[in-house]
C-alpha cells in the first residue's frame, strides 16, 4: 500500500507539472496571437542613427493594403509622456486603437509610430520631440516604404499633440493635413509657451488641421488650443478647427481615434 501511495503521489506531481506547462502553453500562445497585430519593427541605418538627438532608432510600421495598388499614403502617430524611452511595446499599445477605425473607414494606408528616448526635460532639453529627429525618419520612410509624399498626415497625444505642432509649425510642406490632440504648445510642459507661436501660426494656417482638447482636462489646459487658434486666426488662416468636449479630460484624443469619421476627413486632404 505504500508503494502505491508513493506511486499515486508520483503520478499526481507529474500531472499537475503536465497541467502547468499546459496552462503556461496556452497564456504564451495568447500573447503571442494578441501581439500578431500586423505591426513590425523596423530599424534606422546605423549612420543614421547616430545622427539622431533623442529617437529611438527602431520603430513601428503597420501596413493596411486591400484596395490600393500603388503608394499609400503615410499617418505617423507621436506618442505621449507614457511613451517615452526603449520599449516599442509602449508606442505600439498606443496605436492599436486606431487599426479598427481604419478598416471600418476602408482607408488603406503606412502607419509609423516613432519612440522619443527622454522626456522633454531630459539632457539639458535635448530631450521629447526633435524637428531633425523626425526630418531624418520622413526622409528615411520615404526612401523605403511605398509612400505618397503627397498624403502623409501627422497626429499625436499629449507630449505627441506637441510634437504635431511643433513639427507642422516648422516644417508644414510635409504634410496634407494633421490632428494634434491634447498637445501643449512650449517644449517643456503644458505650462509653457514656445517663442515661436507665431511662426507656428503663420505655417499651421497653410495646413488643414482639426485639433481635439478635453473641457475637464487638468494636464493640458484647452486653452492651448484657443491660444494655437488665434495665432493662426492671426496669420489669416481658415483650415483649422478647434474641438473641445466639455466631458472629457486629458483622454480626449480617444473620441476622434475611435471614429471612422475622422480618419475619413484627415484623409480627404492631398497636398498640393
Amino acid at each position: 500500500m505504500a508503494n502505491c501511495g508513493i506511486m499515486l503521489t508520483k503520478i499526481f506531481k507529474i500531472s499537475a507539472l503536465s497541467l502547468f506547462v499546459l496552462v503556461w502553453a496556452t497564456v504564451v500562445s495568447a500573447q503571442r496571437a494578441t501581439a500578431n497585430d500586423g505591426i513590425k519593427i523596423e530599424r534606422l541605418p546605423e549612420a543614421k542613427a547616430k545622427q539622431t538627438i533623442s529617437l529611438n532608432p527602431r520603430y513601428c510600421v503597420f501596413e493596411e493594403r486591400n484596395h490600393t495598388k500603388g503608394k499609400l499614403p503615410l499617418l505617423i502617430y507621436l506618442h505621449g509622456g507614457g511613451g517615452v524611452g526603449l520599449d516599442l511595446e509602449k508606442p505600439r499599445r498606443q496605436i492599436l486603437p486606431l487599426l479598427k477605425p481604419l478598416r471600418m473607414a476602408s482607408i488603406d494606408t503606412l502607419i509609423v509610430a516613432p519612440q522619443a528616448t527622454a522626456g522633454p526635460k531630459g539632457d539639458k532639453g535635448k530631450g521629447g520631440w526633435q524637428v531633425p529627429d523626425l526630418d531624418l525618419l520622413l526622409a528615411h520612410l520615404i526612401e523605403t516604404l511605398p509612400v505618397d509624399p503627397n498624403r502623409v498626415y501627422l497626429t499625436g497625444n499629449s507630449m505627441g499633440g506637441y510634437g504635431t505642432y511643433m513639427w507642422a509649425g516648422y516644417r508644414p510642406g510635409h504634410f496634407a493635413a494633421i490632428a494634434p490632440m491634447v498637445g501643449g504648445i512650449g517644449p517643456y510642459g503644458p505650462k509653457d509657451v514656445t517663442k515661436d507661436l507665431d511662426l507656428w501660426g503663420r505655417n499651421l494656417a497653410k495646413l488643414p488641421m482639426r485639433t481635439y482638447y478635453g473641457k475637464k482636462d487638468r494636464i493640458v489646459p484647452a486653452d492651448r488650443g484657443d491660444m494655437i487658434m488665434k495665432a493662426i486666426g492671426k496669420a489669416g488662416g481658415k483650415k483649422a478647427e478647434l474641438i473641445v468636449f466639455e466631458d472629457k479630460g486629458h483622454n480626449a484624443g480617444g473620441v476622434p481615434y475611435g471614429q471612422p469619421a475622422f480618419y475619413k476627413w484627415l484623409f480627404s486632404h492631398k497636398r498640393k
